[in-house]
């Protein structure tokens, strides 16, 4: 039984940091950080907003669009890493949101869970349910797969500049009109790291930044090879000795911490795939250096990131290759588009990888490129450590989604926020109702209880 993502909806906060007054603001180079991390406004909560509210609301949103009741729903799963009950799961509270448009008790039949991962659980959230309509136990309804999260790092801290926050809510059935996610070769790569994560009772995480980011490459770079076995033992896909997986792949999705990260591991995957084939010759030759090796043969992260040298010449390797010829087209024809809602939003954690497919729908279907029959290639990756990859291929019907896709119109009037305001949400100097907009049509938080019998239970109401 076929099975894919039929619809696709995305909320954003509508308050927004620049990220040149950011730069500024730091004793930071404005043009340094757009070109070094691709950054260029940072989407940010209001004081009545919260991750479950902005799932609500995309979720809202993609019901709404596509007229469709409660009954008609299946499963509704939530994917964060921005969860605020170590209990009570963030799905729970997006129904009873979604209840109270709806009608009491509308979603009571509905099951699901919140899951997580870090940034890859929205994966193995979307995977999960794939495969429940694929057995057949959907019985033709749909399955809600929302990704929310507020991404949020330390004042002062490297991490401060790629923040963000966002949800972006899946409509899957077995007849989707978007794309159909491919049978039998979703791979996987986990082990157990400190790279990135958040202790019980800390509001941000700790991070190693460098360490993470080089974690993140090998983890996916070993998912795909999964894939790929997976691939050649199922016959979806032949590659010739003079090919490489990638070449089979019209677009690639990488999860975006940062914009200019999925071009890094974009880089990264090439590079691992070509140097094994004739193709690679030309572009050493073009270059004009050997592709560095580290010393210790054993390539551990620890031993690589100590290995000053390597990771010098590794970056000017990197430089000129991401310059050939051969390299910028694979990264205009495959990725670019993905990354242009990123630099507008910044890192929404679990839904970065969801609200790149949605860019490279969006932005490759404007330039007029018949989209039907192109495989979609999901690179997954999540702290601590997972990576997933997927594909899947855009169906004929995917115009009927695609054609109302318009992002400036889905991120509406926008409120650019000074310095100061920034700094009084991120510290928390605000209650829910010092709001900084006013809200409309939309759910909102009202209240978090203090009082020891009802410790952290939170109210929400939609706002006409």
């Amino acid at each position: 039984m076929a099975a894919g993502i039929d619809d696709i909806s995305i909320y954003i906060p509508q308050l927004y940091l620049d990220a040149s007054d950011f730069a500024h603001a730091r004793g930071l180079d404005p043009a340094k950080l757009e070109r070094g991390l691709g950054i260029g406004q940072m989407a940010i909560v209001d004081t009545n907003q919260d991750p479950a509210c902005l799932a609500a609301n995309a979720c809202l949103k993609v019901m709404q669009k596509n007229k469709l009741s409660p009954d008609q729903i299946g499963r509704l799963y939530v994917a964060t890493e921005s969860s605020f009950d170590e209990s009570k799961a963030m799905n729970s509270y997006v129904i009873g949101m979604l209840e109270q448009f709806y009608g009491k008790e509308t979603f009571g039949h509905c099951g699901g869970i919140e899951c997580k991962f870090a940034c890859v659980s929205g994966s193995y959230a979307l995977y999960d349910n794939i495969n429940w309509i694929r057995a057949g136990e959907a019985e033709d309804k749909y399955a809600l797969v929302v990704v929310s999260d507020i991404a949020k790092y330390d004042m002062g801290s490297s991490g401060e500049v790629t923040q963000g926050a966002g949800a972006v809510a899946m409509l899957l059935n077995d007849k989707p009109r978007l794309l159909t996610f491919d049978p039998k070769v979703t791979s996987t790569s986990i082990k157990n790291e400190y790279d990135f994560y958040r202790p019980f009772g800390k509001e941000t995480p700790i991070v190693h930044g460098q360490y993470s980011n080089l974690l993140y490459l090998i983890q996916v770079k070993n998912a795909l090879t999964d894939y790929k076995n997976k691939v050649k033992r199922t016959g979806l896909i032949t590659v010739k000795d003079d090919e490489t997986i990638l070449d089979y792949i019209d677009y690639l999705n990488m999860h975006l911490p940062y914009s200019n990260m999925g071009k890094k591991a974009l880089a990264y995957l090439v590079r691992h795939e070509w140097r094994s084939i004739p193709r690679w010759k030309n572009i050493i030759e073009q270059i004009g250096m050997d592709e560095p090796v580290p010393k210790d043969p054993r390539g551990t992260i620890e031993s690589v990131l100590a290995d000053a040298d390597f990771m010098a010449k590794d970056h000017e390797f990197t430089k000129l290759f991401s310059k050939t010829k051969e390299y910028t087209e694979i990264y205009e024809s495959k990725l670019s588009s993905s990354l242009i809602a990123s630099k507008m939003i910044g890192n929404l954690y679990t839904a970065s990888l969801y609200l790149g497919f949605r860019s490279s729908l969006e932005f490759e279907y404007q330039k007029g490129i018949n989209l039907e029959g192109k495989r979609v290639g999901f690179c997954s990756y999540g702290s601590g450590a997972s990576a997933m990859i997927f594909s899947g291929v855009i169906q004929p019907e995917y115009e009927q989604v695609v054609k109302e896709m318009n992002l400036e119109t889905e991120l509406g009037p926008r409120t650019k926020l000074t310095l100061e305001e920034y700094e009084e949400l991120h510290e928390n100097k605000r209650g829910p109702e010092e709001n900084i907009r006013t809200a409309n049509k939309e759910f909102v938080l009202v209240d978090v209880m203090s009082s020891v019998e009802s410790r952290g239970e939170r109210h929400y109401t939609f706002v006409e």
